[in-house]
């Protein structure tokens, strides 16, 4: 029997969602609570008011997971998931926020980066000692001995979430790097075409059109030296070589007229198929460089800004516009709507876009605050006539 796929980011939201239904069951029975926690009384009350903010806030915080946006924003959300969860452990004199704690161990990292996620679910865990060195019949070693045991499970969970986290970023990557591969092999085979075409165009003109000027040559000489009938065939010989000698500039000259690289094909399967970015391309109707180092060094500025929004910038949009200036540049404009950058201190791929620009007269400019996103405009001139 096949088993059914699913999504494994929200299999694991609604995984969450029933072991927190299911730590609620006691609250519907008296006879599971906790000696001394009467229906109505402040520590009953207590326990359900944590109860449902634990549930409202989990939903928020699990809402969108996996999505590449500004993921610190579930920080806040976290910290009232485990008050909530040490309330409920407080208030029912039980180990139930320890369940709970499981539940916040699958989303802390989707939250944080590894290392504080995992301080964070060891912490979470020993936050249990004062709720069970309270009881009675538990000393202090028993108590700290409860939260090493639930350690143990949070460890768990916190694996199985990092591997699927692990598993959803290697598989975006690889989507966006199948966008750039399949960029570049179109930007290849633009390059490879106008090539192939100035080779034919060459070879027309140094080959054909020099034996072509040669055989005119020729019977012009002939025509001067034949009479009679024989001078007539020359001449029209000769009228043929010269439409054909015609015939070939013409052809060498379209040939040469459509040597030109087009970008837009590149540019649109770059964007197409980057996970987690809504990318907005906006290209005049024929986007067309005659120069392939030109080519690729847009594409590559392209590819650069794609890369950052998508590792960095924690956005969800990305406007990225291309034109032809007036003053004979090419000029590429990208904004997105991420977290920006108070001091804003450049890497080594801006670097690199930079030292590309340069290579062919371009220039870089950057504009970003924090709040407000991340700009960047970028121009080179086009090549001189040819």
């Amino acid at each position: 029997m096949k088993v059914p796929l699913f999504n494994h980011i929200l299999l694991l939201r609604y995984a969450g969602l029933f072991t927190y239904l299911c730590t609620g069951l006691p609250l519907l029975s008296s006879s599971w609570r906790a000696e001394g926690v009467e229906t109505g009384s402040p520590d009953h009350v207590g326990w359900c008011v944590a109860y449902v903010l634990f549930g409202l806030m989990y939903w928020f915080a699990t809402r969108g997971l996996g999505r590449r946006e500004r993921h610190l924003e579930r920080v806040p959300l976290l910290i009232g998931m485990n008050l909530a969860a040490f309330a409920i452990g407080w208030f029912s004199h039980s180990g139930i926020s320890a369940i709970l704690f499981l539940v916040i161990a699958g989303v802390v990292p989707w939250t944080l980066p590894f290392w504080p996620s995992v301080v964070w679910v060891l912490v979470q865990c020993f936050s249990l000692f004062p709720v069970f060195a309270r009881e009675p019949n538990f000393t202090w070693p028993d108590a700290f001995l409860q939260c090493a045991i639930y350690v143990g499970f949070s460890v768990f969970t916190y694996a199985t979430s990092l591997v699927a986290k692990q598993q959803v970023d290697s598989r975006e990557e690889q989507r966006r790097l199948n966008s750039e591969l399949r960029a570049t092999r179109t930007l290849l085979t633009e390059s490879s075409r106008m090539s192939e075409r100035m080779r034919i165009s060459r070879e027309l003109h140094d080959l054909v059109g020099h034996h072509l000027t040669a055989l005119s040559l020729n019977l012009e000489v002939a025509s001067h030296l034949v009479h009679g009938a024989a001078q007539e065939h020359v001449r029209q010989a000769q009228t043929v070589a010269k439409l054909l000698l015609s015939d070939v500039r013409e052809v060498v000259s379209q040939l040469r007229e459509g040597d030109t690289i087009d970008l837009s094909a590149a540019l649109k399967t770059l964007v197409d198929g980057v996970p987690g970015l809504n990318i907005h391309l906006d290209l005049p109707p024929r986007f067309a460089v005659d120069d392939p180092l030109r080519a690729q060094v847009l594409l590559r500025c392209a590819q650069e800004i794609i890369t950052n929004t998508v590792k960095h910038a924690g956005a969800s949009n990305l406007w990225l516009r291309c034109e032809r200036t007036e003053t004979n540049e090419l000029a590429i404009h990208a904004r997105d709507d991420g977290r920006g950058a108070a001091g804003f201190k450049q890497g080594n791929g801006l670097t690199g876009m930079r030292e590309r620009l340069a290579q062919v007269g371009g220039r870089l400019n950057i504009d970003t605050h924090l709040d407000r996103g991340f700009a960047l405009d970028a121009w080179l001139p086009l090549e001189a006539a040819r």
